[in-house]
């Protein structure tokens, strides 16, 4: 075997054998956000409020897929469903604002039928405050969104 080949097995074993939290992230797509939010709005109105929270909050039927999940705000800016820190559920984050003080919540119940809400967020893999798009579809009350890093 030539010295590269060896050194290139070697890493490659090294990679392997970390856990996978250690290994390089694979993120969500900005399509791949839209389709979830589109997809989750879509499925509040064929199941209902109760069920389609729920699967929301527990990221079942698909609506967890590595750092893409659903969140819900109702117009006054209650959370109704959070599928990556079900703590936030109930309780009013209109005031929200990201680093460069824009007011994210607000942003978002503002969406009439949809569109992205973009903003700056702690990337929870690597710590540092990285760009997100947030792809809002509004249903009757509620704003259904799904949040993609831009860079991460």
């Amino acid at each position: 075997m030539t010295q590269i080949f060896k050194a290139a097995l070697v890493a490659l074993l090294v990679v392997f054998a970390l856990p996978p939290a250690a290994r390089a992230v694979e993120y969500g797509t900005r399509d791949e956000a839209r389709a979830m939010a589109e997809r989750a709005a879509q499925f509040f109105v064929e199941q209902g409020k109760d069920k389609a929270f729920a699967a929301f909050n527990d990221g079942t039927d698909g609506f967890k897929d590595r750092d893409l999940y659903v969140f819900v705000y109702d117009n006054a800016g209650i959370c109704a469903a959070h599928g990556a820190n079900k703590a936030m559920v109930g309780k009013s984050l209109i005031d929200l604002r990201d680093v460069d003080g824009k007011d994210i919540v607000r942003a978002i119940v503002a969406v009439q039928t949809s569109g992205w809400v973009e903003y700056k967020w702690p990337n929870p893999q690597t710590k540092a405050i990285t760009g997100k798009a947030a792809y809002v579809v509004r249903s009757g009350p509620y704003l259904f969104g799904v949040g993609a890093y831009t860079t991460p």
